[in-house]
């Protein structure tokens, strides 16, 4: 069942003024259409990543390219997907479990509980709309106020879209100023043409500081700042 939504309830909201109902039988519907969630079981050593950001931005097409290789031009509203990857961590199997996110607002206790079980998170926005920028603000607020101590915590701020230059509303510069004052680091990525997709997964578990965590894809070295000190002792499986 969805956090934040009680058995026979009915939410609207969203940027497209969605309207999601839940069922007693356990799934959600979506504008008339059954929606049917799967609970993915979770082990100890799963490393955890949660995707934030507002609707559009384009974070299911972020974590599906990276994911699958692949790309889709249609928009799907997400609730919640989880996608897994077997990878080595400090010399032991362990899985990569990347949470994709809702873009809207009504499931808040699915969100804080998402918080609470990362390990890391990216938060994207689209350079295309100062309005995503500025609905990651209450996000990133809410993970400093459940981790707490942040400098322990790996979070990468990303401008995704960046194939769209025409219509950019937020430059790089401006990008890299709040990442600088939120002390996170920063990325501009296109899902659409896979720009920046492999390495900011690769860069994001390099900032892991409590295990050694990196990927190596497809038998390729990471390239990173951190490479020498890392190589050979993560791969992705």
């Amino acid at each position: 069942m969805a956090a934040g939504i009680s058995n026979g309830s009915v939410r609207q909201g969203g940027a497209a003024g969605d309207v999601w109902e839940q069922r007693d039988n356990g799934t959600l519907k979506l504008n008339n259409k059954t929606v049917h969630l799967r609970v993915m079981p979770e082990a100890s050593n799963d490393y955890r990543v949660v995707v934030f950001g507002a609707g559009g931005v384009g974070k299911s097409s972020l974590v599906l390219r990276f994911v699958r290789g692949t790309f889709r031009e249609n928009y799907i509203p997400t609730i919640e997907d989880t996608y897994r990857q077997v990878i080595s961590c400090d010399k032991n199997v362990c899985t990569l479990q990347i949470t994709d996110t809702t873009g809207s607002h009504q499931f808040p206790a699915m969100q804080r509980l998402s918080i609470t079980k990362g390990h890391a998170f990216v938060l994207v926005y689209s350079i295309t709309s100062r309005q995503s920028l500025e609905e990651l603000k209450p996000i990133y607020d809410q993970i400093r106020d459940i981790k707490c101590n942040m400098d322990s915590i790996p979070v990468m701020l990303v401008g995704n879209k960046c194939d769209e230059v025409q219509h950019r509303e937020i430059s790089m510069q401006e990008g890299g100023e709040l990442a600088k004052k939120w002390t996170v680091a920063h990325m501009e990525t296109s899902a659409k043409t896979n720009h920046n997709v492999k390495e900011l997964f690769q860069e994001l578990l390099q900032m892991e500081k409590r295990r050694s965590v990196s990927l190596q894809v497809e038998g390729k070295k990471c390239k990173s700042r951190r490479r020498d000190k890392l190589k050979g002792k993560c791969t992705l499986m």
